[in-house]
């Protein structure tokens, strides 16, 4: 209901500030009230006006001359603080710009900064940062913003932000020498614990009654952050002993390259027992049961989980190529007749290993701001009214590109993200991409000569004398080479997940015009058309089968076609190019 100039017209000052009744406020203003002038809790009209985030009021209060870091309230804190604890960053804005002073501390002895992350509010957070507060302060109690954010706040965000804007991960507290990760641990916060881990927190770091994080988790008998510790501990070798073999095995590269290793024998020991010329599968069964022991022993004793599941799938791509590549030269080269059979051998093996390379080592696009340059923008967008945490990455706070994600396996912001790809061991996007289909493309290409290889050794290598059929004839093929059957089996698998992958892949560039990203998380973007339950019904990026495919491969086909050539590093709005998008934002408008 609309409110009337009769029904605020008797109403105090206090009353018509809380309410936003501008006014009001100034006639009380203009007629003598002294906008210095406490109530009887010492609380001022700025106080009120703060709280309830009435910035025209503030403002105008201001101009008559109230103090912006007058203390008040039973915590004595200032209207900074008071408009930082209900979250209102546009009020925040106008009170540093009016001269607030931060750095000022409450009854609690906290300056804004603390009070921010205590709350949560990551946009202030970083705007208060930016504008030049310590992310490194401590408050009267000894603790650091980032402490407070692992021990009072259990989402992660104010912790990703500390972070990212470069506060101090092994800083210690002034009175018991804890660092952030001893906080987490004492308040069992499992969210932030791996954020902390991956930004350098020191696992060994002693407080003054010499207690390594571990040490509080086992004492807060928390079992899950107790056996993370123990495993990242493991990793970076703190409690190796001190013999060669320890430490060797303490070296993380050692271990993940014993992981590729332990690949590539598990897939020949595999091959070599079926290969066995002995007729008893009992005695096969016995020798894979010994080999899965040994195999089992070593990996509890040298490899941890989060390294197998790291690392795992680029070990079975590298493990399987080789030995491929081995089968191929020493069982099928040989019953290959074809010149061109052979050519498509020799032409496409060093193309796929280039594009494998390259999809591996290649920036995907990652998305770097300096310092200076990241903090210039959060004040921006604050002041601009733009910094909402849809326009940044709470991560790396940064503003967001179009069609940017940050990844979460390599922790960056990805240009034009598509997708993690373990097998490539790297993030997909715009530095890549090109790269990754190319890559299926050759390996496509490999796995099913392949195929016509193994049938060729078949026919030509396992002749039999008699006519035999259906099961027979399997049976006879896989006893004149279990190893080639084996491989064959290993090629079919990875023939099968090439192709899907690869048939969605080209879809999506060439049909959809979107990434996979954005097609599992249409309903997620504005500027996407979707259905009623959020699946992708048509993308601003689409161009049409044949501009699409232009604009993934760059291609002009002598000045015939005409590709769109984008920094999607750097393009935040949409432009020409995409002429469907300011449509459709215009029917959204109206």
């Amino acid at each position: 209901m609309t409110t009337t100039q009769d029904d605020h017209s008797g109403w105090d000052i206090v009353k018509a500030t809380q309410y936003g009744v501008y006014s009001r406020c100034k006639e009380l203003v203009e007629n003598g009230y002294d906008v210095r002038t406490p109530d009887a809790d010492n609380i001022t009209l700025l106080h009120w006006a703060a709280i309830n985030n009435r910035v025209e009021i503030a403002r105008y209060y201001i101009s008559m001359g109230a103090v912006v870091d007058v203390l008040g309230g039973d915590l004595m804190a200032t209207p900074l603080h008071w408009a930082i604890r209900e979250g209102h960053l546009s009020m925040v804005v106008l009170l540093l710009k009016s001269g607030a002073d931060a750095g000022v501390r409450d009854a609690e002895g906290c300056a804004a900064i603390h009070v921010a992350v205590q709350c949560g509010h990551t946009t202030i957070v970083s705007y208060l940062i930016a504008k030049g507060s310590d992310p490194d302060l401590y408050d009267a109690n000894g603790k650091t913003p980032l402490m407070w954010a692992t021990w009072r706040t259990y989402g992660v965000d104010p912790t990703r932000t500390l972070l990212s804007l470069y506060a101090g991960v092994n800083m210690k507290d002034l009175s018991q020498h804890n660092t952030p990760l001893h906080w987490a641990c004492l308040a069992q916060n499992t969210n932030v614990i791996m954020l902390l881990v991956q930004a350098g927190a020191d696992l060994d770091a002693k407080n003054n009654r010499g207690e390594t994080p571990l040490d509080i988790a086992r004492v807060k008998k928390n079992v899950w952050i107790s056996s993370r510790l123990q495993l990242l501990r493991k990793e970076k070798g703190l409690d190796a002993g001190n013999s060669y073999i320890q430490k060797t095995i303490a070296n993380k590269t050692v271990r993940e390259r014993f992981m590729i290793g332990l690949a590539f024998f598990v897939m020949f020991a595999i091959g070599f027992i079926f290969e066995l010329s002995t007729p008893s599968w009992l005695i096969k069964a016995a020798l894979f049961v010994i080999c899965y022991l040994i195999v089992y022993g070593v990996s509890v004793l040298v490899i941890t989980h989060n390294e197998i599941t790291h690392i795992l799938p680029l070990a079975i791509s590298l493990a399987t190529k080789f030995w491929v590549y081995v089968t191929s030269f020493f069982y099928f080269w040989p019953f290959v007749y074809s010149i061109l059979g052979k050519f498509f051998f020799l032409t496409c093996t060093p193309a796929m290993w280039y594009f494998f390379y390259k999809a591996l080592s290649t920036d995907p696009g990652i998305i770097s701001v300096q310092e200076d340059q990241k903090k210039r923008m959060i004040v921006h967008l604050a002041e601009t009214e733009g910094l909402k945490m849809d326009n940044i990455c709470s991560t790396c706070m940064i503003a967001k590109p179009l069609r940017s994600k940050h990844c979460a396996v390599t922790n960056k912001c990805i240009a034009k993200f598509d997708h993690y790809c373990p097998w490539v061991f790297n993030a997909v996007g715009a530095g890549n991409h090109l790269y990754f289909i190319a890559y299926l493309c050759f390996l496509l290409g490999m796995l099913s000569w392949n195929v016509y290889a193994v049938f060729l050794y078949w026919e030509h290598g396992c002749r039999s004398t008699d006519d035999l059929v259906g099961m027979e004839h399997l049976w006879h093929v896989v006893q004149c080479s279990p190893w080639v059957m084996w491989i064959f089996v290993n090629v079919l698998f990875h023939l099968l997940w090439v192709c899907v992958l690869l048939t969605c892949q080209m879809y999506q560039i060439a049909w959809l015009g979107v990434t996979t990203n954005e097609r599992m998380n249409a309903g997620r973007y504005h500027h996407f058309h979707t259905s009623q339950h959020g699946h992708l019904e048509k993308s601003p990026f689409d161009r049409g089968f044949i501009n699409n495919m232009a604009d993934f491969f760059q291609c002009t086909c002598f000045g015939i076609l005409h590709p769109v050539n984008i920094d999607w590093k750097t393009r935040m709005e949409f432009g020409k190019e995409f002429a469907d998008v300011t449509v459709h934002k215009v029917h959204e408008n109206v």
